[in-house]
C-alpha cells in the first residue's frame, strides 16, 4: 500500500508540479498585493492625504463623498454609472470605480474589468486600467499575477483547472505524510525532520524534500481547501454542511415594488452604516436591475478578515430597508469556517506573522519539485551491469608419464 501512494504522491507532481510551482510563486507576491501595487503605481492608487489626517489611518468616507463621486462619473459620457465602488481603505488611497465590460465569448478567455481611479479630494480621475488584461506594465503586473493565480489568465475553465490543482496539492500533502511517515523511535523521528549536512546531491535533496514537507504540511492542507472553494465552492461546502449548519448562499432581491423611485449610494450607505456604526465601509455594488438591491461591504473592527472585511449588507434599493445581513463576528458552525476562508489563505488570521508565513511557504513547490525531480531521477536511472568475473583457469593436470 505504501508503494502505491509513493507512486500516486510521484505522479501528482509530476503532472501538477510546474502550476503548484506558479500558484506559489504568485502567491507569496500576492500577499502584499496592495503595498506592492501602490508601490509600482503611485500616480495612479495614491493621493496626498486629507488635511489633518495621517497616511495610512483608516479612512471612513461619508456617504455624500461616494455618491458625488458616482455623480461625477455618471455626468461624464467616457464613464458613465459604474458597477461598483470601491473605498479608500486609508488615507491616501483614491476611490475605485469597476466597470464591467463585455462577457468573454470563450469559457478559455479571461474576463476584463475596467477600473476607474478618482481623487478623493478634487474628484479629478487620475487614470484608468483593464483589471484581468495580461501585460507586464506597472499597472497591469499585479492584476496579471492575480489573474496567473486565480485563473491562469484562461477565465473560467481556468478557474477549474486551479480547483483540480488544489485537489492535486490535497492529495499531495497527504500522500506525503504517509511517505514521510517514520518508524515510531525518536532516532527515526529525528531523522525524518532534519537535514544533514554532508552527503550527495541527491541525498541532500531527498532530507530536505522530507523535512521540509512535514513542516509545511499543515499550511499547504489549509491553502488547499480554501484555494478550491475560492473557484469551486461546491465541492468543499457539502463536507462542511456534514459537520455544521451552513446557511444558504442565496440571490436576495429588492421587496420592494420596481416601479417605486429608487434610492441612492448614499441612502445605502447610511442604512449599512447604521446597522454598524462602528464598521467601515470598503465597497458598494450598485444595482443595473430593478429587482437588484444594493451590496454594501463592511469592515468591523475585530474581524479575521483584513482590508475589505467580511460583513455583507442587502439594502432594498427602493426604500432602504435590510434585506439580509451577513456578519461574521456572529456567524456560527458552517458560516463560521467559511469567513475564515480567505484570512487563511492569505494568512492575514494570523496579522503581519501569517502574511510572512504564506509568502515564506509559497516558495516551497519550487523547493519540492526541484528536489523531488532529483529523488525520481536518482531512482529512475539503472543501476549498471557488472561484468561478470572472468573464470579462473582451472589448474593445471598432470598426466602420469611413463619413461
Amino acid at each position: 500500500m505504501k508503494n502505491l501512494i509513493r507512486t500516486v504522491h510521484l505522479w501528482a507532481g509530476l503532472i501538477f508540479g510546474a502550476i503548484l510551482v506558479l500558484q506559489g510563486l504568485t502567491g507569496s507576491l500576492l500577499s502584499w498585493r496592495h503595498e506592492l501595487d501602490a508601490w509600482l503605481n503611485p500616480g495612479l492608487l495614491q493621493v496626498a492625504p486629507p488635511a489633518g489626517k495621517q497616511a495610512g489611518q483608516p479612512a471612513y468616507s461619508e456617504p455624500s463623498l461616494a455618491a458625488a463621486v458616482v455623480d461625477r462619473l455618471v455626468d461624464d459620457p467616457a464613464y458613465g454609472r459604474p458597477d461598483t465602488l470601491f473605498l479608500p481603505e486609508v488615507h491616501g488611497d483614491v476611490f475605485v470605480a469597476w466597470y464591467r465590460t463585455a462577457k468573454p465569448a470563450s469559457s478559455w478567455e479571461q474576463a476584463v474589468v475596467r477600473q476607474v481611479m478618482v481623487d478623493p479630494a478634487s474628484l479629478k480621475v487620475l487614470g484608468e486600467r483593464n483589471w484581468g488584461e495580461a501585460g507586464l506594465s506597472r499597472p497591469l503586473l499585479m492584476p496579471t499575477l492575480f489573474h496567473l493565480h486565480r485563473y491562469l489568465m484562461s477565465g473560467d475553465a481556468g478557474k477549474l483547472v486551479i480547483a483540480v490543482q488544489g485537489v492535486a496539492l490535497f492529495l499531495l500533502t497527504l500522500t506525503g505524510i504517509v511517505v514521510w511517515w517514520p518508524k515510531l523511535t525518536l532516532s527515526a523521528f529525528w531523522n525524518a525532520i532534519t537535514v544533514r549536512h554532508g552527503g550527495n546531491w541527491p541525498k541532500f535533496s531527498f532530507q530536505l524534500h522530507r523535512a521540509a514537507g512535514f513542516y509545511t504540511a499543515p499550511v499547504l492542507l489549509v491553502l488547499a481547501v480554501t484555494g478550491v472553494y475560492f473557484n469551486m465552492p461546491d465541492w468543499v461546502t457539502p463536507a462542511i454542511r456534514a459537520v455544521a449548519p451552513l446557511t444558504p448562499n442565496a440571490k436576495v432581491a429588492n421587496a420592494s415594488d420596481a416601479s417605486a423611485p429608487r434610492i441612492g449610494i448614499a441612502a445605502a450607505m447610511t442604512a449599512a452604516q447604521t446597522r454598524f456604526p462602528e464598521g467601515r465601509i470598503s465597497r458598494v455594488s450598485i444595482p443595473a436591475k430593478a429587482e437588484q438591491p444594493f451590496e454594501v461591504r463592511v469592515r468591523q473592527p475585530g474581524e479575521l478578515r483584513q482590508g475589505s472585511g467580511a460583513t455583507r449588507v442587502s439594502v432594498d434599493a427602493g426604500n432602504g430597508a435590510l434585506l439580509r445581513v451577513l456578519d461574521p463576528l456572529a456567524a456560527r458552525g458552517g458560516d463560521w469556517v467559511v469567513s475564515t476562508m480567505f484570512p487563511l489563505h492569505t494568512g492575514e488570521i494570523f496579522g503581519l506573522a501569517g502574511r510572512i508565513l504564506i509568502s515564506v511557504v509559497g516558495l516551497t513547490p519550487l523547493a519540492f519539485f526541484i528536489t523531488g525531480l532529483v529523488i525520481w531521477l536518482k531512482f529512475r536511472r539503472k543501476p549498471a551491469k557488472r561484468k561478470a568475473p572472468a573464470p579462473a583457469p582451472a589448474p593445471a593436470r598432470v598426466a602420469a608419464g611413463v619413461d
